[in-house]
């Protein structure tokens, strides 16, 4: 009996609160919303927050108030982890007042977000290069920020990600055996990240694709891509000399040193 009265008296309060609410919705008194809506933020009732401070910003748009009203609008949906509103809302906060005392926070933040919603390494990466900008522009802006550190241990994380993702869409060309689009892929993600963890392997790869892709060609163009692949060949030797990959590798050499009739001495000589 007990326990049905509590569930009762629960349910009547929370009827009550909800047409307190639903009031203070339609209401026009905007001093008393924006006190709400600081509570209900103070609370962490985020979504009740957001819908106040939505219809309180324009009304205090030009006001002191504005910059602390802004941030607490994309504090909340930070908190309701909205990243995509929360990150328009803190770049936005930042852009309109680039020096003032929730700038440092919000482009910290803003970074974050996108950090956030930065999906797994082989879908699209936009959200991980926004977010390395992001960083970056927070390190460079606020260097003796005790969150610095924080935030190139996120660039770094990001930056791996960025290097799978090529490594992955590269290898996919090779896997369906489209070399020319491999060669491509491949040399543009060794430019781009030349530290890579899969540099070797890349580089096998790509002077495969070479090799392979001459092999597939017309006569007419054989010569000019056996010879591309043989440059690349010395490439890999010169900063690989013992790969792992050296067996597959002294194969390509001495198919392509047929082709192109390189003589035996120096066959030898690049193969040992």
């Amino acid at each position: 009996m007990k326990v049905r009265l509590y569930i009762l008296i629960l349910l009547s309060m929370l009827v009550t609160s909800c047409g307190e609410y639903e009031k203070l919705l339609k209401s026009t008194d905007y001093e008393l919303k924006k006190t709400k809506a600081k509570e209900y933020y103070n609370n962490k009732q985020y979504v009740k927050a957001s819908e106040l401070l939505g219809q309180v910003i324009p009304r205090f748009r030009a006001t002191d108030e504005a910059e602390e009203l802004n941030w607490l609008n994309a504090q909340s949906s930070y908190g309701m982890r909205q990243f995509d509103m929360a990150a328009t809302y803190f770049k936005s906060l930042v852009e309109q007042y680039p020096f003032g005392k929730y700038a440092e926070d919000a482009t910290f933040l803003g970074a974050k977000c996108d950090y956030s919603i930065s999906p797994r390494a082989e879908l699209d990466q936009e959200s991980s290069k926004s977010a390395i900008e992001g960083f970056n522009v927070f390190i460079n802006r606020f260097p003796y920020s005790p969150k610095v550190e924080e935030a190139k241990g996120y660039i770094k994380e990001l930056q791996d990600r960025l290097v799978e993702k090529s490594y992955m869409s590269a290898k996919l060309y090779y896997n369906m055996n489209e070399y020319k689009a491999a060669i491509t892929a491949l040399s543009n993600s060794l430019k781009e990240y030349a530290d890579s963890k899969y540099r070797e392997e890349m580089m096998f790869l790509k002077l495969n694709s070479l090799f392979q892709y001459a092999e597939k060609s017309y006569a007419v163009k054989q010569k000019e891509r056996y010879q591309a692949a043989l440059d690349d060949y010395y490439s890999f030797m010169e900063e690989f000399p013992e790969s792992k990959y050296s067996r597959e590798v002294k194969k390509i050499y001495q198919d392509t040193a047929k082709y192109l009739k390189i003589d035996n001495l120096n066959k030898q000589a690049n193969i040992q």
